[in-house]
């Protein structure tokens, strides 16, 4: 019996994790790009850290304030049985603003730039689109980046699911930076 459980949670397992897939996109703060993607249905977890830079394995400090060329970045991984790129580029433009070519809300610096990650020529090709159709949308330029994908470095554990952890510090943060109030402004949520 015991041997019979082991291979149903063994088989149970693989066919789950073949299921999964990942996408990656920086806008500005990782925390509060955590927070809305984890909210997303089809998502199973969100991990926050840094792509795009020269360096392997750089801190906070290093994104932040030195010349790593990395962003910081969230890493989506979902249940490709329930949701997609495409939707999830969807909820991504909804949660930055792409035409703010100095950072995110609050926090301005090259490191705070939005980024959309595309790792084959179908999500390039969905990135490419959806700025043209917001472009036409807004007749204003996005100026968010499009790069492919290369590597993934996860932050250090305080930014891990910062938003549950320091909960008040987050919504002091959050309301101070004026987030969701910019959102509204521009996708009128």
């Amino acid at each position: 019996m015991k041997k019979i459980l082991i291979l149903f949670f063994f088989l149970q397992t693989s066919v789950y994790s073949q299921n999964l897939e990942r996408a990656y996109f920086a806008g500005g703060c990782f925390w509060c790009m955590e927070e809305s993607f984890e909210k997303k249905n089809g998502v199973t977890e969100v991990i926050s850290g840094y792509s795009g830079g020269t360096i392997s394995n750089p801190t906070y400090e290093e994104v932040t304030y030195g010349n790593t060329g990395h962003f910081e970045v969230i890493e989506v991984i979902y249940d490709k049985n329930k949701t997609n790129f495409k939707d999830l580029l969807d909820h991504f433009w909804i949660n930055i603003d792409p035409f703010d070519q100095y950072g995110q809300f609050c926090d301005k610096g090259y490191s705070y730039r939005s980024v959309a990650f595309y790792q084959n020529q179908e999500q390039k090709n969905f990135i490419e689109n959806s700025i043209m159709a917001l472009e036409e949308k807004f007749n204003k330029k996005i100026v968010t980046y499009v790069r492919e994908f290369d590597r993934f470095y996860k932050a250090e554990a305080i930014h891990q699911d910062y938003y549950r952890e320091k909960f008040l510090n987050y919504l002091r943060y959050k309301k101070a930076c004026g987030r969701e109030r910019i959102l509204n402004r521009i996708w009128n949520k």
